[in-house]
């Protein structure tokens, strides 16, 4: 598989990555299943032999418990850690953690991030993350809080690079005031259907155009040559008929049908595709846990869409002809 190179890192991509959220899917205290454990090794082999290198996790998946399964993985087979490189996110909180009554909430405080990365490293068994994400920005964050958790963290060797996960351009040039460490890395949500971030590009100073909260992150990014790397780009199975069809969708699903059957690839490898054709550089994170479906969706790797397929797909996912 082709690689991105991570600007201001010596580390090397590979295009599509793997997400390891959904290695458990029990958000509970029940105890880890065989199957679980099964299917983790299984799909970490599956994502090694299709070229990639990336593994995304973070710490509240599944309550810790995907980050277990994995380390479980490092721990038989510790020369896997060579091939990889480990991603995690930290800064959500759970409701009634770790007392009843408190809310769901985001923590960008020195304390919480440098202790979340410690229980992640002990799950995973590693010694080091390369990457750390701070999940979602905290609106009583403290920039130099984070500043000071990323420099001890570093310092300690305890994490390589540092950047953020569904943050505005405006977040970023902020937290990047003060932080010493490059963010090389924005996690956001895109996918055909989501194609918010996008879509603003083409609607400024059109009638009726929407408030756009996040305007100019992938600009912003691109400018700062931040990786981005997009979550949920196979838009949770909804076009793929890995979850039921809703009726607005006929007509993107009908078009991604025909786009996919003219390359001879899967309909997953189209809708990464797409991404892949942006010049932003963006790095889908796939989080299935069938081999079958993974090996389709890296298809997307060999082959380009064309300019005019591209905007077809656009067009339909927009429901509405380009402006």
């Amino acid at each position: 598989m082709k690689q991105y190179p991570i600007a201001r890192t010596d580390l090397s991509v590979s295009r599509i990555a793997y997400g390891c959220m959904h290695l458990s899917r029990a958000w509970d205290q029940t105890a880890l299943t065989e199957q679980e454990r099964g299917t983790t090794e299984q799909m970490i082999e599956a994502a090694l032999e299709q070229g990639i290198n990336l593994f995304d996790h973070a710490d509240i998946y599944a309550r810790g418990k995907s980050e277990i399964l994995f380390g479980e993985v490092l721990g038989r087979q510790p020369s896997l850690r060579q091939r990889m490189v480990l991603q995690s996110k930290c800064g959500i909180r759970f409701a009634n953690d770790p007392d009843a009554g408190v809310p769901g909430r985001y923590d960008f405080s020195h304390d919480h991030i440098v202790g979340s990365v410690e229980t992640s490293l002990r799950r995973l068994q590693t010694d080091y993350l390369d990457i750390l994400l701070l999940h979602r920005p905290d609106p009583l964050g403290e920039p130099e809080q984070v500043a000071r958790a990323f420099d001890d963290l570093q310092r300690a060797g305890k994490v390589r690079y540092f950047g953020v996960s569904n943050h505005s351009a405006s977040q970023l040039a902020l937290l990047q005031q003060h932080v010493t460490q490059p963010l090389v890395i924005n996690q956001l949500e895109l996918s055909l259907p989501h194609h918010h971030l996008i879509n603003e590009a083409i609607i400024a100073n059109t009638t009726g155009a929407p408030y756009a909260a996040a305007a100019g992150t992938l600009d912003y990014c691109r400018q700062q040559r931040i990786l981005v790397q997009a979550w949920a780009p196979l838009a949770g199975g909804r076009l793929t008929g890995a979850v039921p069809v809703m009726p607005e969708t006929h007509a993107l699903i009908a078009g991604l049908q025909r786009v996919a059957k003219q390359y001879e690839v899967s309909a997953e490898a189209i809708l990464l595709a797409w991404l892949l054709r942006h010049p932003a550089g963006i790095q889908p994170i796939v989080g299935s846990t069938r081999r079958q479906r993974l090996q389709a969706a890296c298809q997307a790797d060999g082959f380009e869409l064309s300019r005019e397929d591209w905007y077809r797909l656009f067009t339909l996912a927009r429901g509405a002809p380009v402006p």
